[in-house]
């Protein structure tokens, strides 16, 4: 049995997905929501979260920065993130502390859906050409790490912020871990995204490993 949780902030896709899901008899479907927001923690149960990427909007209750912290939460699912066909996403989920990930079109068909919740179930890696092709640059194909460097380097500061982002820790406990103010350590987190070309605490980090700045 596959149990998934449907975020969505559309009626019609919630009640669509639930719908497609409901009729297999090995998918179980724990429950849905509009906005990563309303779920409070993810059940222990939870095999796979299924996300639409318009429920990671700042402006409508949810963010990278708060899929992390769900994720952070208990064992981490697979997530699944149905896109309108955004290829930079892909890059975003490389970093997520989930068991698995997948990125599909959110016109995928019913096939392709439940194709990808069974390799997720099983610890895969799921998407199109079109989505994961961006990821695979020469120097992985040939087996080499990438380790472009920072637009401008990191402090001694930085990094150690960096280094406890790596960590899972939260602003106010790398506040407290430093001995510095909250807004302070936004003001650093500000100035990693800049330096790293990141988008997300999970993009700094992921590239922070990459140039070598973290030690896992």
């Amino acid at each position: 049995m596959i149990r998934v949780l449907v975020v969505a902030p559309a009626l019609a896709v919630r009640a669509g997905l639930r719908a497609l899901l409901g009729e297999e008899n090995d998918i179980e479907v724990l429950g849905e929501a509009a906005w990563l927001g309303d779920l409070g923690d993810l059940p222990d149960e939870l095999d796979v979260l299924v996300l639409v990427d318009a429920a990671l909007t700042t402006g409508g209750g949810g963010t990278w920065d708060d899929l992390e912290g769900l994720l952070l939460t208990g064992a981490p699912p697979a997530v699944l993130l149905l896109t309108d066909g955004d290829p930079g996403l892909a890059r975003l989920l490389i970093g997520l502390q989930a068991r698995a990930w997948g990125i599909l079109p959110l016109d995928s068909s019913a096939e392709e859906l439940l194709a990808a919740l069974n390799a997720l179930h099983n610890g895969l890696l799921v998407g199109p050409p079109a989505l994961v092709e961006p990821l695979l640059s020469p120097a992985l194909l040939d087996g080499k790490p990438m380790m472009e460097s920072p637009i401008e380097p990191l402090t001694e500061r930085e990094l150690q912020v960096l280094q406890l982002l790596a960590q899972g820790l939260a602003n106010k406990q790398i506040a407290a871990a430093l001995g510095i103010s909250e807004h302070t350590v936004k003001f650093h987190v500000s100035g990693i995204y800049a330096k790293l070309g990141a988008a997300s605490r999970t993009e700094a980090v992921r590239l922070g490993v990459r140039q070598g700045l973290i030690v896992l």
